[in-house]
């Protein structure tokens, strides 16, 4: 039986969101993760996407993620994807979509919207730039 599914947006800071999804990231789930991040005011938005309790992503799971990403850098936000699992990241690499998503590793605080200010740029981090691709 697959873990139940849940998305959780909190801000802990004014121009910062967390949005914790844990579950499956699929055809079934994908658009729950899309409603609760259409409700989000984007442009000037900080948004971590906390993927660490994630158990499992599909191809439906990836698109949710880039269809994300295109409206994030439509509307001005930085999107980052913190504690992405290994499957999922494979998901990324076998796809060649790793370089379109700021990736860092899952922090204490961070994923959890403690972190006082904006999440820094941690070594690991990398892609997500926008351009019209």
């Amino acid at each position: 039986m697959p873990a139940a599914f849940d998305v959780a947006v909190t801000a802990p800071s004014p121009g910062r969101a967390v949005v914790a999804v844990s579950g499956e990231l699929d055809v079934d789930t994908g658009p729950q993760l899309t409603e609760a991040t259409d409700a989000l005011t984007l442009p000037g938005l900080d948004l971590t996407l906390d993927l660490s309790a994630v158990t499992f992503m599909d191809s439906c799971g990836l698109n949710t993620l880039l269809r994300l990403r295109r409206r994030a850098c439509a509307e001005g936000a930085m999107l980052r994807l913190c504690g992405a699992p290994q499957q999922a990241l494979r998901v990324l690499d076998l796809t060649g979509t790793t370089g379109l998503f700021v990736l860092l590793p899952s922090q204490t605080g961070v994923a959890a919207g403690q972190a006082a200010g904006p999440v820094p740029a941690l070594p690991v981090a990398r892609g997500g730039a926008c351009n019209p691709s």
